[in-house]
Parts: structure tokens; C-alpha cells; sequence
């Protein structure tokens, strides 16, 4: 049931408007009956004693029938703390191990090369003119070209240092005379180096070398000869140098041709490798075949 109030609304339960009714039906049955004279008075309060009863028994069944009430859940004064669940330890993925790189073989100590590949570890010197090297390895020979004229080239192997060492190469010189080749030890840069030198006019010579400045080098010779055993340009030639201790050991093939005292020159440990050089003609070719480094 509803009723209207200006602009509100009151409404009133169904079950609540019944037991008004009942209780509005209780309160008339409930008035005292009078004491009246005769049998309808008492016929009356029979019947009205009989109603209060019956309407008892009517309010008790309405109450015992009326379902539970849902308790409405009241807002809590205080707000409840949630407890936060608990955080998961941050575990740092691990970054890909990477495959370590092989390294690259060493340089060998005492090795024979037929320059079949490219110069890693060998470095290019040149003395008398500012140049560029015309250094190169084809067809498995190391080429040597010089077209300046006074021109002195080194093809040293930096790889490793020696102080008593022997070597042999095979070569070729393609020059008109006269031009040198030869074998070179104990190359210091502050200290100098000794060369063996073969010119295609049938000499040899022993040098000193040492830089004054860059591009610039002193030669002092130690010894000098002749051999018919050395060949004229355009032929194979095979030389060989023993350095050990203060000796220098020459040779021409496998023949010993001479030997040299270096002591005054103090020379320690150094590289080794290849030397060339063109005087008054060029151009000059030398092409080396291949490089023996062995003990002595």
C-alpha cells in the first residue's frame, strides 16, 4: 500500500498492513462485554470469547509464518585492511652465454712459409725514398718491386723475436745489375739489424743497419766478397745465414762461404726476415719462393 506525501513516497509492507487489520479486528472483540439481561447477552459473549480465541490463533500462525528477515550488511566503521599478497622475489632472466671465439693459431716459432697466403704478422719497411711498398704474395712467391732508384725494402716477421736462429730462402732477381736479395736477423728499431746480402753482379756483403730517421738508414759494412757460386739475374739462387752468438755464419746452397764476428755490435734477440734492394737501375723484381726459420 502507498500514500502519497507532496513529493515523497511512504510505502508500508503488505504483511505489516495485515496485522494492522488484525490487531484493529482484536482491539473491537476486545471491549468488555456489557452485562445485559437475558440470553442474547450471553449468547454474545460466548461468540466474542470464541473470536478473541480464534483471532489469537490467527496472529500467532501470521508471525510464525512470516519468513526471516535478510539482515541489510552494515558498512564497518573502520575499513578493513586487505593484506597484500606476497610479492614473488624478481628473479633476473639470465642473458645468453655467448660462445666464446677461438683464437686465432699462434705464430709459430720455426716454420717454413711458401707465402701461399696473405702477410699476417709481417710488417713492410722501406729505407732511401718515401714510396709505398709494392709488396705482395702471388702465384705462392713473394714479390718484391722497387721503381725507385737507391731503394732498400725489409719483409720482417714480427711474430716472433730470435737471437740465435737459421735461415734459408730460395729467390729470384729480375733485375738488370746490379740489385741484391738477402736475409736479415736480430732487427731491433732502436738497435739496428744484420743483413746478408747476394747481388746478381756476383758479390756478397755483411751490413750493419740503423735508423737515422724515418725512411732514413745508416749501412756500415762489416764484410764483402766475391763467389762464382752466386747466379746472374733471371736464376734461382738459394742462400742461407746462421746467427748465433757473436758469429755470423754464411752460406751460398748448402756451402758455408764464410763467417763473420758481430760481437762489437752488442745485438741481442730480434725479428728475422727477407731484404732487397735496387742501386742505379730499375725497375727491380725479386720474388722470394719460399722462407725456412730454424734453430741454428
Amino acid at each position: 500500500m502507498q500514500r502519497l506525501y507532496g513529493t515523497n513516497y511512504l510505502t508500508i509492507d503488505n504483511h505489516i498492513c495485515r496485522q494492522l487489520v488484525l490487531l484493529q479486528l482484536f482491539s473491537t472483540f476486545s471491549k468488555p462485554c456489557r452485562a445485559e439481561r437475558g440470553t442474547t447477552c450471553r449468547t454474545n459473549c460466548v461468540l466474542i470469547s470464541a473470536m478473541k480465541k480464534l483471532l489469537m490463533g490467527l496472529l500467532l500462525l501470521i508471525a510464525a509464518c512470516q519468513p526471516t528477515a535478510t539482515p541489510t550488511p552494515v558498512a564497518p566503521l573502520l575499513a578493513t585492511a586487505t593484506v597484500p599478497p606476497t610479492p614473488i622475489p624478481f628473479t633476473e632472466t639470465p642473458a645468453p652465454t655467448s660462445t666464446p671465439e677461438l683464437s686465432p693459431t699462434p705464430f709459430p716459432r720455426f716454420f717454413t712459409t711458401e707465402f701461399d697466403s696473405t702477410l699476417e704478422g709481417w710488417a713492410i719497411l722501406q729505407a732511401g725514398n718515401d714510396a709505398v711498398p709494392n709488396v705482395t704474395v702471388e702465384n705462392s712467391r713473394l714479390l718484391v718491386q722497387m721503381d725507385s732508384h737507391f731503394t732498400w725494402i725489409y719483409s720482417l716477421y714480427g711474430a716472433q723475436e730470435y737471437d740465435n736462429v737459421r735461415l734459408s730462402t730460395t729467390f729470384v732477381n729480375n733485375a738488370m745489375t746490379p740489385a741484391s736479395a738477402g736475409l736479415v736477423c736480430r732487427y731491433s728499431d732502436s738497435d739496428g739489424w744484420l743483413e746478408y746480402n747476394v747481388s746478381s753482379d756476383g758479390t756478397y756483403n755483411v751490413l750493419y743497419g740503423k735508423w737515422l730517421a724515418n725512411g732514413i738508414a745508416n749501412y756500415m759494412p762489416i764484410l764483402e766478397g766475391v763467389s762464382n757460386q752466386i747466379q746472374q739475374s733471371g736464376m734461382e739462387q738459394q742462400i742461407g745465414l746462421i746467427c748465433s752468438g757473436p758469429t755470423l755464419t754464411l752460406l751460398i746452397g748448402d756451402t758455408v762461404i764464410r763467417n763473420a764476428d758481430v760481437s762489437r755490435f752488442g745485438l741481442g734477440s730480434g725479428r728475422v726476415g727477407v731484404t732487397a734492394a735496387a742501386y742505379e737501375n730499375t725497375p727491380v723484381i725479386v720474388s722470394f719462393d719460399w722462407l725456412n726459420v730454424g734453430e741454428p
